[in-house]
């Protein structure tokens, strides 16, 4: 049964992936761009998934790491000239070496202190990419030149899938590894797993470095998508939108980040482009009421939602098979 349920996931899975990568030859360009974008964002709210999921972190820095890595590509492609390939991973390693730096005094503050400490570091970014006409180009902003493989919407639209790809698989990675297990037992309670010989700080530390590492990456994704850049890329609301996208899709799961950031991105572009107006002025009411919704039907999110009940199917089926086999 349980190979079963295995080979089952694994066929589901690759049908997914086929379908995936079949999209820009069935839709037009303008719903491969939202598809890409989509993916992008996904790649940001795996990486606040990591942090909060799984680690019990509530990071509302992300936005402000989103356009670091974002403006770290573009200055180095744009004005220092850097290969592509080599500004790729140095942004990355650039938001990460930050992270660190934010992390080392602001992990040490526990709870609800330790969002509001990277929420203020958000709104200094902010602030500084504003004022700093030199660092983000001012009112024309930076541009993000595209690599030739590039130029084509289709090959960006594949190149950001590849990197989820990848992105879904090193995560499946750290949750499955030893570091997983610790992040978790962090997050069940603290106290206990220093107790038993577990350094918090070190793996949390550790944990908010990679999950700045991987937002760096959307950043830069992001940037190449959109071919320019300016400092709203490190808006705090951006925190905001990866922390409902996270809980809405379902906290502590991988594949939750996917269907509620990809969903609801669809969705609000859906909305906008059928003629309702106000979607972007209320787009804060959208989220509250749909995340009011999921709190109270899902509170689990919809990825743990749909799980529950799957188990609870598949615990009816084999009650039901057991009494057949008894009777």
């Amino acid at each position: 049964m349980e190979k079963k349920a295995k080979y089952a996931k694994a066929a589901a899975l690759l049908a997914l992936l086929g379908i995936a990568a079949a999209l820009p030859w069935l839709l037009g360009k303008y719903q491969v761009r939202i598809l890409t974008l989509a993916m992008a964002w996904t790649i940001a709210t795996l990486s606040l998934n990591l942090i909060l999921g799984y680690a019990g972190q509530a990071s509302l820095a992300h936005g402000a790491f989103l356009g670091i890595g974002a403006y770290s590509f573009g200055i180095m492609v744009e004005r220092v000239g850097l290969n592509f390939w080599l500004s790729l991973p140095l942004a990355c390693l650039v938001t990460a070496l930050l992270g660190m730096l934010v992390g080392l005094p602001s992990l040490r503050a526990k709870g609800p202190y330790f969002a509001i400490v990277t929420l203020c570091f958000n709104v200094i970014i902010l602030k500084v990419f504003e004022n700093w006409n030199w660092l983000s180009g001012g009112i024309q902003g930076q541009v993000v030149p595209r690599p030739a493989f590039l130029v084509q919407r289709w090959a960006r639209y594949y190149f950001v899938l590849a990197f989820l790809v990848l992105t879904l698989v090193v995560m499946r990675l750290i949750v499955k590894s030893m570091l997983g297990v610790t992040l978790m037992s962090i997050r069940s309670n603290e106290d206990l797993a220093e107790a038993v010989g577990v350094n918090s700080f070190r793996n949390k530390l550790l944990a908010f470095v990679v999950s700045c590492f991987t937002v760096g990456l959307a950043g830069v994704l992001l940037a190449l998508e959109n071919g320019q850049l300016d400092f709203t890329i490190t808006n705090y609301l951006y925190s905001f939108y990866l922390l409902i996208y996270l809980l809405i899709g379902g906290v502590a799961t991988l594949s939750g980040p996917v269907v509620g950031t990809i969903g609801l991105y669809l969705l609000l572009d859906y909305m906008k482009n059928i003629g309702i107006k106000g979607v972007e002025e209320f787009r804060y009411f959208l989220f509250g009421l749909v995340l009011v919704l999921v709190i109270i039907f899902f509170p689990m999110g919809i990825v743990g939602g749909a799980r529950r009940i799957w188990e609870w199917a598949r615990g009816r089926l084999r009650r039901g098979e057991a009494q057949e086999v008894a009777g």
